[in-house]
């Protein structure tokens, strides 16, 4: 016999419990067919006077896996009781994959401007930051006076950009009633320099449909980075099983009629139905009779 070590391992093998094997065979039989029930691979203690008796599962599908029995007894108990059946993943057994959750799975390209992202709050791309203050002209650096560019953008193309910008796709845009978290406020903006620092910024986040464009302070998606998915209840309630104690069983149709002047036990269930199905014929002629008068 061959006893699987475990977290009971120190558990005394109970002889009576291990000898068994018949009585746990016997209480997979509503499980299964005794086609998908292979050999007896021993017994696991579970404690004092709890034993687990291991099958080889046959069914399709299910390499590895192995059927299992527990047993139990009182003290000073002859009779072995049966606890519970399980199907059990054995060593090897064949798996489903472990599951990854959905922002895990995510890859980037994966989501539209109106999806929105699971909150992380350890993200490697994310320090704290202050916002900074100070004034920023668009003051001509002084190489660039001769020595840098031969032209640099004047104060009209400068407004004609952010006016172009502004009225793109990449201008106010609010999603599902987010006001407060637009643009201004995700740690992804990278601000630009000049006078457009109050309005512009460059999206940083390879997760947002607007990643490496120049998007307004009041534009948002759902890749920012305080953002979050709400936790979900599952779409099926869960109902408790119970005992249908309503349900009737029907034996008969029709009322027996017994003849007068005989005992319950004397009338056969031929006699009683034939006589059970006069007052039926004699109702069907009453109404055709009505039919044929109520036609003339």
């Amino acid at each position: 016999m061959t006893v699987k070590k475990g977290a009971a391992a120190d558990c005394e093998v109970d002889a009576l419990l291990a000898q068994a094997s018949e009585v746990a065979r016997q209480a997979l039989a509503p499980v299964c067919p005794e086609t998908e029930i292979g050999i007896h691979m021993g017994v696991k203690p579970e404690g004092s006077r709890l034993l687990t008796h291991r099958f080889e599962c046959l069914k399709t599908g299910y390499v590895g896996w192995e059927w299992t029995v527990t047993l139990a007894r009182p003290p000073r108990g002859r009779k072995a009781t049966i606890c519970e059946v399980n199907l059990l993943p054995g060593e090897g057994a064949l798996l489903a994959p472990p599951w990854i959750p959905w922002e895990d799975r995510l890859e980037p390209g994966d989501l539209s401007r109106y999806d929105t992202i699971a909150y992380r709050e350890n993200d490697v791309r994310l320090d704290q930051s202050y916002e900074l203050t100070g004034e920023d002209a668009d003051a001509f650096d002084p190489y660039e006076i001769g020595l840098g560019r031969p032209r640099a953008l004047s104060q009209t193309g400068r407004d004609r950009a952010a006016t172009r910008w502004y009225a793109g796709e990449r201008g106010p845009l609010k999603l599902g009633g987010r006001d407060a978290q637009n643009c201004a406020t995700c740690g992804f903006l990278m601000k630009m320099g000049g006078s457009f620092r109050t309005m512009f910024g460059v999206c940083a986040n390879e997760w947002a449909q607007d990643d490496g464009c120049v998007v307004s302070f009041d534009h948002s998606c759902g890749a920012h980075s305080e953002t979050d998915v709400p936790k979900r209840a599952s779409a099926w309630a869960v109902v408790p099983p119970h005992v249908d104690e309503v349900d009737l069983e029907i034996v008969a149709t029709q009322p027996l009629r017994l003849k007068t002047g005989q005992a319950t036990g004397t009338d056969s269930p031929e006699n009683c139905a034939e006589e059970s199905q006069e007052p039926q014929e004699s109702a069907e002629e009453s109404l055709e009779t009505r039919v044929g008068a109520s036609r003339q």
